[in-house]
């Protein structure tokens, strides 16, 4: 039971070293004291601490999520013994600098670590994404004298960190923030304001709990140009990186969601006796330019996480459906004959090739946008690390919304493979469920996320990156067309006409948007959820040709290419036709959503 707990090693080593290539990052200078070997090293450090520290207290802390109880929040000590382990380990500063205590690990590779964190056990593994991630802004924007006081006990995990965006009146709106800042006069602020559903927002897994806070300075502008990012810690920081005492930020409750019950959410007041100091951290009302810094890795931690946990139900209903007896073949006559695996059955072995298209899909889509985040760090020329980074804005939003909404899919086939147990508290999908239903919410919503995809980054720069991404899709073709598998030339043929039926269905939007951009921009998510069906069709067609270089090398099983080239299979035959009627509505720019008025519901 413990393995299907975490990521199948065999299928992260292929998406690492044969999809990816991720070894030969080893080539550039930042990662020359790498190879192969070191990172299956890490790799094989992360399952075992996954497997003995995460994954036990999973299914407990679920059952007894944190609690307010005396002005503090108590949790299982399991929680705070899985962050140790982890920390200690040196997985928070896994892509950070040697001189700084850090692994020096490729993105990728750090990402592929902590698919077994998350898979072990997601609600406690996300204290320590949103830490990384905030220690990543940090270093991005903040002064010398800042990365210098934060970064250290950031990067050891005595601190843990957060993001506070969300207020009770704006929600998603974050350009409607209305938390203050107003100067003291020695280069602090004092901050006033309530944030709300913020993750990790309090705890005593810490010393110290580091919020990044969007507040906005007295006659700074209205909307998002008036936004400014500050440091506010749960306990003040003197300048030598020492705890002091309590800042004014106080928990005024905790929120009970029907998932990630281990991870506290929150509702933070600042400045309640107007004694809540900040730091500014980059510049003054470019504060949201900053922190898409943390959200946009965010955003990519949300896809990867829901690629995890819909990728540990599919493990869960494998087992479930070779080890459960039930029924018999539609053709045997003998009700006395031994009843067999339920994964005998046609449909449920439907759902379990669903699932994995679904999952494997994700989570190589994920992945592949952590290796463009490495290409646009340490690629060789400015040129190459551009492309890489205008490519990988692009695919943002498909990296986060395409796995919450498929990978979440997922789950629910997991619960019905398990049947009736599936709704029971004994088995893990409905914890699992649970926990990915809210990813679809977490970092926007498809809605929000189309729109960035379609209002934002498919025009950008004259469409650059979607050219950059034409010549990605170009190349996948070709070497499919030339694998000689004539199966992998049809997929091949499929997706060189539907990524051309993509590219005259961007054109019409684009060109209504120009001109109205309310009806352009009013079914944005059903663009997302065709364009996103579009590359994981691709990403689809790269696993299948690395799985033929993979068996012609005698690197993986003949049952795991198989696997991967039936899944593809599928995907091109069940799902990729699906966009067909996408089209068809986005074109003749459908307006039933538009047009119904609030009164007719």
């Amino acid at each position: 039971m413990m393995s299907a707990q975490l990521m199948d090693r065999q299928d992260l080593e292929f998406l690492l070293f044969d999809l990816l290539e991720a070894d030969k990052l080893c080539e550039r200078e930042r990662y020359a004291e790498h190879s192969q070997d070191t990172f299956k090293a890490v790799l094989d450090t992360a399952e075992r601490i996954a497997a003995s520290k995460f994954a036990p207290h999973a299914h407990d802390a679920d059952e007894h999520e944190p609690r307010f109880e005396n002005g503090k929040v108590t949790m299982l000590p399991q929680v705070g013994e899985a962050i140790r382990a982890f920390a200690d380990a040196g997985f928070l500063a896994a892509g950070h600098d040697d001189e700084s205590g850090g692994m020096q690990l490729p993105v990728s590779v750090a990402q592929a670590c902590m698919t077994l964190f998350r898979s072990a056990n997601t609600p406690t593994s996300a204290y320590l994404f949103l830490t990384a991630a905030n220690a990543n802004l940090i270093r991005a924007h903040g002064s010398p004298a800042q990365k210098q006081r934060f970064l250290p006990a950031l990067l050891a995990g005595r601190w843990l960190g957060t993001m506070a965006l969300t207020e009770p009146h704006a929600g998603s709106s974050v350009p409607d923030a209305r938390t203050t800042a107003t100067p003291v006069g020695d280069g602090t602020y004092r901050i006033r304001g309530t944030k709300i559903f913020i993750s990790g927002g309090d705890h005593e897994l810490s010393e110290n709990i580091v919020h990044l806070v969007l507040a906005r300075l007295p006659d700074a502008p209205a909307g998002a140009r008036g936004l400014s990012l500050f440091i506010v810690p749960k306990y003040r920081v003197d300048g030598e990186g020492r705890v002091g005492a309590r800042n004014d930020v106080a928990l005024a409750g905790l929120i009970h969601k029907m998932g990630y019950r281990g991870t506290t959410s929150t509702i933070l007041s600042f400045g309640e006796n107007d004694e809540c100091l900040g730091e500014l951290i980059g510049e003054p009302n470019r504060g949201l330019n900053c922190m898409f810094h943390m959200m946009n890795e965010a955003r990519i931690g949300v896809g990867l996480g829901a690629a995890v946990i819909g990728y540990t139900g599919y493990r869960h209903a494998l087992e479930y459906a070779r080890t459960r007896p039930q029924g018999r073949h539609p053709d045997a006559r003998d009700p006395a004959s031994p009843q067999v695996s339920i994964i005998e059955h046609a449909d449920v072995r439907r759902m379990l090739l669903t699932q994995k298209a679904y999952v494997e899909g994700g989570l190589a889509l994920c992945l592949t946008g952590a290796r463009l985040a490495d290409d646009a760090r340490t690629a060789a020329d400015a040129a190459a690390r551009s492309d890489a980074d205008a490519l990988l804005g692009l695919l943002t939003p498909v990296i986060k919304s395409w796995p919450s909404q498929f990978c979440l899919e997922a789950n629910s086939l997991a619960i019905q493979v398990h049947g009736g147990y599936g709704y029971t508290r004994e088995y893990p999908v409905e914890r699992l469920y649970r926990d990915n239903r809210l990813n679809p919410l977490h970092e926007g919503t498809h809605g929000i996320q189309g729109m960035d995809l379609l209002g934002r980054k498919a025009g950008m720069d004259d469409g650059r990156a979607m050219r950059l991404l034409d010549t990605r899709i170009a190349t996948a073709v070709a070497n499919a067309r030339a694998s000689g598998d004539a199966a992998l030339a049809q997929h091949a043929d499929a997706l060189a006409e539907e990524w051309q039926q993509v590219q005259q269905t961007t054109a019409v939007l684009l060109e209504h948007l120009a001109t109205d951009r309310r009806a352009g921009l009013a079914n944005a998510s059903i663009y997302l959820e065709a364009f996103g069906r579009a590359i994981v069709a691709w990403i689809w067609l790269e696993q299948a040709v690395a799985a033929l270089r993979a068996r012609e090398r005698q690197r993986r099983s003949a049952d795991f290419v198989a696997g991967k080239l039936a899944a593809c299979a599928w995907y091109y035959a069940c799902e990729l036709p699906r966009n067909a009627a996408q089209h068809e509505l986005l074109r003749r720019m459908d307006e039933h959503a538009l047009r119904m008025q609030p009164a007719w519901f």
